[in-house]
């Protein structure tokens, strides 16, 4: 892991924001790989992801990483049904963001900021219980962020989230 370069305190601010970033945040992120919640079954097929934030303009914040090669993939239910997600992690610093695309059996909610100990939020609402399909897969973007003030993961550590899914009516 790369670490952002500590400038000595007699230099100016000016400098200081001036300097290339690297490695602002690295962030794991675990995900439940399959769950059942009552008679449907969600999963994640990609697993666990690793996010870095590694560059920065000069006199700007840092630029957020986006990760799109997580999917989530869910069964119909006898009822109509949603998606909700929640994260766990001790500690969080940083900004962890995740939205569902492609999103073709249901409707998907706005982009959500995931929170440590925050309520579970709905991520894909409106599932029809309708036949003629079984499954549906959706693209997970995540996006983490950070700011200068939030300082940096090689100075005060990774953020480990554990991210739960939970296809519910």
């Amino acid at each position: 892991m790369d670490t952002i370069k500590r400038v000595d305190g007699n230099r100016s601010r000016s400098m200081r924001l001036g300097l290339i970033l690297s490695a602002v945040l690295t962030l794991l992120i675990f995900l439940v790989s399959e769950a059942t919640a009552q008679n449907g079954t969600i999963t994640i097929p990609n697993g666990n992801i690793t996010m870095n934030i590694t560059t920065g303009a000069a006199g700007s914040q840092p630029v957020a990483d986006v990760d799109v090669t997580g999917t989530l993939r869910y069964w119909r239910k006898a009822a109509i049904a949603r998606v909700t997600v929640q994260t766990s992690c001790a500690g969080q610093r940083f900004t962890l963001k995740v939205l569902a695309t492609g999103v073709t059996r249901g409707v998907a909610a706005p982009e959500v900021t995931l929170i440590n100990g925050a309520l579970a939020v709905n991520l894909i609402t409106n599932i029809p219980s309708a036949a003629g399909w079984t499954s549906a897969t959706v693209t997970l973007q995540y996006t983490a962020s950070a700011t200068f003030a939030q300082g940096n993961s090689a100075e005060l550590g990774n953020d480990v989230h554990t991210v739960t899914y939970t296809l519910q009516q």
